[in-house]
């Protein structure tokens, strides 16, 4: 698993100017391709809460990845960080939350493979989220798609 310091970075370096539908679009699509290009069997899905603003589904992946999308991005959406770094952080300071109710895993996916849209100025606006890996390919596959993302838009 990545070290904290190294996912706190992350998500420091990958801030959008803005972020809109379009961006959604273009962010997806991306991530679709990249994992089309590298035979990944996984979904992909942009949402904000309440509204989905991109989804793919690439062959071999499962209805399966539905279930996980929506509660890894559900964590996304409720602490603000990505999954894989709310899932180190804990592991770091030996808290399971299953275990103690907070965060039930009914709801709740904490392991890598969603990723905070964090737009300056404003917050967190949206979360990008692959399903279909390990948990830690999940979260490459986004943290490089975003980075890929921001650097074609500077």
């Amino acid at each position: 698993m990545t070290d904290v310091n190294t996912l706190e970075q992350q998500e420091q370096d990958l801030v959008f100017d803005s972020f809109d539908h379009d961006d959604a679009w273009s962010l997806g699509s991306r991530l679709a391709a990249m994992a089309r290009e590298a035979g990944h069997p996984v979904g992909i899905d942009i949402r904000r809460p309440g509204l989905i603003l991109f989804r793919a589904a690439l062959p071999g992946s499962s209805p399966d990845q539905e279930s996980w999308i929506a509660r890894k991005a559900a964590v996304v959406l409720r602490t603000e960080v990505s999954s894989a770094l709310m899932a180190a952080g804990l592991a770091a300071k030996g808290v399971d939350p299953a275990a103690t109710g907070w965060l039930p895993s009914s709801e709740y996916a904490v392991t890598g493979g969603s990723f905070p849209i964090r737009v300056r100025g404003v917050g967190v606006v949206a979360a990008a989220t692959a399903s279909g890996l390990s948990s830690m390919e999940d979260h490459a596959l986004i943290v490089a798609g975003i980075r890929a993302h921001l650097a074609a838009s500077a």
